[in-house]
């Protein structure tokens, strides 16, 4: 039993040149053995032994070559010590089975071994045993001291050749084989209908990653005989968005986190394809492994997406490639009968927007009148916008401290504010394709929203026709400008009957719009000229508890009275999750008893 005071000097015994071969195996017993005390084991005793082995690990690993000695050291080394001394030489690719014992295999290490000239065709065998996610980092990591590296230290040697061959193509296989044999993700279909009608994500990460750090070889790369059309699915879909995103970091000034969204990119902003390198990228532009794909509703719609965001994200595409692109939009929408929806459920909250999202890529990608026209039919079935002027308050007033009230309450500028501009901004898109039928497009018009035209009207620099058309809507002498206006109370003194105008706030058909029901109930229960009557119309959720609860005590307090039955009901009732059904609050009270309680005298 070794003393655990003695530690320090068997760690300097261990870093000793005079150290003799005979007392080596007695030194590293002495350092690896659990450190014990006559009771038992020592924690506080092992901690100090740990410290004083790691300190002589590099040590009497470079004196040993003994695997089983070797091995009983390599245990007690941690992956950033092992990997040090892999670089250095000191650990070999012979110590990986003794090293893999213990401990998955990980990027660092391999990226050690490979600065080691002798070791890289080691270090390229042992990829296929690192984790699918952590092939990338051997090149990614390949120097993971950068950002503490002194100005005028020895800059590293470059990833070889070999090994950054090698990490490419494990990056680019797994691409390459699901396009020869493209299935859905399982279970995807049991998702929500919005991440059904995501893009879909051909390659990882790690493949982009990978890609993006060789541009010299991507002429040669996308003209490779397994590889190659991996290559050009990847440089479609990442080229020119790395591109900006890069263009826009290394914009001057720019502070991360700092971003505008709505930020110009630099316009002379070389492409990072050339028009040669996008050609040869042509034959998988519209995505043909995956045309014969299973629930063809679905995925035709997320492949034409995908195109669409492609000829977004590449322009030129739509000249270089027109042909190709308006057979590939016909194709979509006769397979996955596109323009046939199904009728809108009550809990499809996503059904407005795969619409807009269908009409939007048509517009961009088909020159077939047919399917343009029956897109602004499926625009002009959405239902209209709710657009709601909020009732004054300290908060909006903060917000709009620079902006003229009369700016803020302009219909078009209401209608941004819940994004509900989006339908006629994709009509507009719609009028711009050549190919859509003007009838269509003015047929749309005559069913908008007031505020949607007026919208029209101040944003769209679109064609005369469609503007001259869109002016011409007459707007019906009974009718405003379709806003909701909700007033502060200090308006409503001003009216004759202000409990008149709550009422019409909830006949608004705002209150069936999911994100002004909210609003509205919050501005009527807020104003001193409501009454139970109003209260009862308004879900109980609103009532009960996004409010102060002085506001529905007296009302409690009247109905149930001393009615222990009411009372217990009440207590039932909000157990449940009534504040996310449309249970109004006048249903609620009635469901606790019929007539209201007597009070019983004691």
């Amino acid at each position: 039993m070794v003393n655990a005071r003695t530690y320090p000097l068997w760690r300097d015994l261990a870093m000793s040149e005079d150290l003799p071969e005979e007392a080596l195996m007695t030194v590293v017993e002495a350092l690896c053995a659990p450190a014990r005390c006559p009771s038992g084991f020592d924690a506080r005793g092992d901690q100090r032994r740990e410290e004083a082995l790691k300190a002589a690990l590099p040590a009497l690993l470079a004196r040993t070559s003994a695997k089983r000695l070797r091995g009983r050291l390599l245990v007690h080394g941690d992956e950033k010590l092992l990997a040090a001394l892999a670089a250095e030489g000191t650990v070999t690719a012979d110590d990986v089975p003794a090293i893999l014992r213990h401990r998955r295999l990980w990027a660092g290490l391999v990226s050690a071994l490979a600065r080691r000239p002798e070791q890289v065709e080691a270090a390229v065998a042992l990829l296929p045993h690192l984790a699918d996610h952590e092939v990338e980092r051997v090149v990614g990591d390949w120097d993971p001291d950068w950002h503490t590296r002194k100005e005028g230290a020895a800059p590293l040697s470059p990833v070889p050749q070999p090994l950054f061959d090698a990490v490419l193509t494990a990056c680019l296989t797994p691409l390459a084989a699901y396009l020869l044999h493209p299935e859905p993700e399982e279970g995807w279909e049991a998702r929500s209908g919005h991440a059904k009608d995501w893009s879909l994500e051909l390659g990882g990460r790690s493949a982009w990653a990978m890609l993006a750090r060789c541009p010299e070889r991507w002429a040669e790369l996308v003209a490779h005989p397994t590889l190659g059309a991996a290559v050009q699915h990847l440089l479609l879909d990442q080229a020119e968005t790395q591109a900006r995103e890069d263009a826009r970091t290394h914009a001057p000034g720019y502070l991360p986190g700092k971003e505008d969204p709505g930020e110009e990119l630099p316009a002379e902003q070389t492409p990072a394809l050339s028009e040669e390198l996008l050609l040869a990228c042509l034959p998988a532009l519209c995505l043909p492994e995956l045309t014969n794909l299973p629930n063809p509703q679905v995925t035709a719609r997320r492949t034409l997406h995908h195109l669409a965001c492609r000829v977004e994200t590449n322009p030129r595409l739509a000249h270089l490639a027109a042909e190709q692109l308006h057979a590939a939009a016909d194709a979509a929408v006769a397979r996955g009968q596109l323009l046939s929806l199904p009728e809108k459920q009550a809990d499809d909250y996503e059904y407005d927007g795969r619409v807009r999202r269908l009409a939007e890529d048509l517009a961009l990608l088909s020159a077939n009148p047919d399917h343009l026209a029956g897109a602004c039919a499926q625009l002009a079935a959405l239902d209209p916008p709710a657009v709601v002027s909020p009732a004054p308050s300290r908060t909006l007033i903060r917000i709009l401290n620079d902006t003229l009230p009369a700016d803020h309450d302009r219909p078009a500028r209401l209608l941004e504010r819940r994004s509900e501009h989006r339908r006629a901004q994709t009509l507009a898109a719609l009028a711009a394709n050549p190919h859509t039928p003007h009838t269509a497009v003015t047929d749309v018009l005559t069913v908008l929203h007031p505020a949607e035209l007026a919208w029209i009207a101040e944003k769209i620099d679109g064609p005369v026709w469609f503007l001259e058309a869109a002016a011409g809507i007459p707007t019906p002498e009974d009718e405003n400008d379709g806003v909701l206006r909700l007033l502060s109370d200090d308006d409503l003194d001003q009216h004759p009957d202000p409990a008149a105008v709550l009422q019409s706030w909830l006949d608004s058909p705002a209150v069936d719009e999911l994100l002004s029901r909210s609003e509205v109930y919050r501005a009527l229960i807020n104003s001193r000229h409501h009454t139970l009557e109003h209260l009862r119309q308004v879900t109980a959720g609103e009532v009960l508890t996004r409010h102060e609860p002085e506001l529905i005590l007296k009302v409690l307090l009247e109905h149930c009275g001393r009615n222990s039955g009411r009372w217990e009901a009440l207590a039932t009732a909000m157990t449940f999750e009534y504040d996310e059904t449309k249970v109004t609050f006048g249903e609620l009270l009635d469901s606790l008893g019929g007539a209201p309680a007597q009070t019983q005298t004691p």
